[in-house]
């Protein structure tokens, strides 16, 4: 078992910026694949960005492509999503997610997930 706690959301203007962590506890030990993904009031939950284990791949939604950088610590268990150039369709809760099945950066089949942390852009 794998919990997982969101912190960083806020509220922003458009164009600025927020970094979201999330910290792994439990299993952290085990070679994860971490993702973050978001859902809007009405909106299906939706893709953002993975890491792999290790670092060396990743894996962005089209949306968020040079906006924003997953990057993670594997020695304080902490994923990190770092947010620029945010816009106002980017208001939504923020989730963290852990796949142990994997080595992959895949957008799918996470087993674990947190409690979210929200993120609003004012235009």
């Amino acid at each position: 078992q794998v919990q997982l706690v969101e912190s960083g959301g806020g509220l922003v203007q458009a164009g600025g910026s927020l970094r979201l962590s999330c910290v792994a506890s439990g299993r952290a030990g085990n070679r994860y694949t971490m993702g973050w993904f978001r859902q809007a009031p009405g909106k299906e939950r939706e893709f953002v960005a993975a890491i792999t284990w290790s670092g060396g791949s990743t894996n962005y939604a089209d949306s968020v492509k040079g906006r924003f950088t997953i990057s993670r610590d594997s020695a304080k268990n902490t994923v990190y999503l770092q947010m620029n150039t945010l816009k106002p369709e980017d208001t939504a809760g923020y989730y963290c997610a852990a796949r142990s099945t994997t080595t992959l950066a895949v957008r799918f089949g996470y087993e674990y997930w947190g409690q979210g942390t929200q993120v609003t852009v004012s235009s």
